[in-house]
């Protein structure tokens, strides 16, 4: 990224929660045990009985442990490519739904239900993965021709872009009559995961371990091009590589979940609030809550009209909008 974007939205504030305040192993491990009570309560809620019906232990096995893995694999998923999306930006407004990334990917998604309809679900994946990365370069390739003059610019950038994406892709859904698919694919729900429908979501498990691997050069580029280059690191193909590893994320999940907005905003933010910005060690944080997110807002939604289901993605929305509207507040106040 330009070193015009670095000074625009200024360095990560790491130094805004004290090393000595950070919660260590015992937080994590409270942050996991909790998780994990979440995640018991998702295989335990449902409008089908599956302790006392005679079939409950295959519904068990075929509906409730497929999604309680998927939302393991979708919330880690799109909680670390947020993390990486705003260290390579160094802004922390950015994840692939406010960059068009899950636009391109639905724009993908319909282009092939259109052209191919009977096509598998590989094709499907493949080819949202590559409109998700042609969409994230576009973006990135977007802000290095700004001069920025507030980190707001960088997500209503991304904003605008993924509208415009949105447009074209109702646009087709209507001029080919596949609006409804269109409007399943964005109202994300766990609602359709199965047994031997969700297994492409492991390929995000894979998304995470590689970002765990180069997690060092993703925090020596989120410092800007130039120390980045100084320290001997290739920042071009840094921010390709993360680029390329974000679109695998958001392709996946989009095909499988749908969009699953805000995650990778909320997430990182509140665990930079708590640690800090070194991103290798606040990435088991940002896994945890990342599952801890989604699971719980798959649960309100699964219970707030039991026995009917809230789409998920409206629950994330609503808690987003709360925590972006909260962090520009808090960015104002502090000048």
């Amino acid at each position: 990224m330009s070193t015009t974007l670095a000074r625009t939205a200024g360095p990560p504030d790491a130094a805004a929660t004290p090393a000595r305040r950070r919660p260590g192993a015992l937080g994590l491990t409270v942050a996991v045990a909790l998780t994990a009570i979440l995640l018991v309560a998702s295989l335990l809620t449902g409008a089908y009985d599956v302790v006392g019906a005679d079939d409950g232990a295959w519904m068990f096995a075929l509906t409730r442990v497929p999604r309680t893995a998927a939302l393991v694999l979708a919330g880690a998923a799109m909680a670390v490519s947020g993390l990486v999306m705003q260290m390579l930006t160094q802004n922390r407004f950015v994840e692939p739904t406010t960059t068009g990334t899950t636009e391109w990917a639905g724009l993908g998604l319909l282009a092939v239900t259109i052209v191919a309809p009977t096509a598998t679900i590989a094709t499907r994946m493949g080819v949202a993965i590559v409109t998700s990365f042609v969409g994230t370069m576009i973006f990135f390739l977007i802000l290095r021709r700004l001069t920025l003059t507030s980190s707001l610019v960088v997500p209503i950038v991304g904003i605008m872009l993924g509208a415009v994406v949105g447009a074209v892709s109702s646009y087709l859904a209507l001029a080919t009559d596949t609006l409804q698919n269109l409007s399943v694919w964005f109202a994300g729900s766990f609602t359709s995961v199965f047994r031997g429908q969700y297994e492409p979501l492991w390929i995000v498990a894979g998304v995470v371990a590689v970002i765990v691997v180069v997690a060092d050069r993703f925090t020596v580029a989120g410092l800007g091009k130039d120390v980045a280059t100084n320290v001997g690191v290739s920042y071009e193909r840094v921010v390709l590589l993360g680029a390329a590893l974000v679109a695998v994320a958001t392709g996946v999940v989009t095909v499988v979940v749908g969009n699953l907005p805000f995650v990778g905003l909320v997430v990182p933010n509140v665990v930079a609030l708590l640690r800090g910005d070194d991103l290798r060690s606040n990435l088991p944080w940002v896994c945890v809550l990342g599952v801890g997110l989604v699971t719980a807002c798959d649960l309100v939604g699964r219970i707030v009209i039991a026995p009917f289901e809230v789409p998920v993605s409206l629950v994330l929305g609503i808690v987003g909008a709360v925590v972006f509207i909260a962090m520009i507040l808090r960015g104002r106040r502090r000048g």
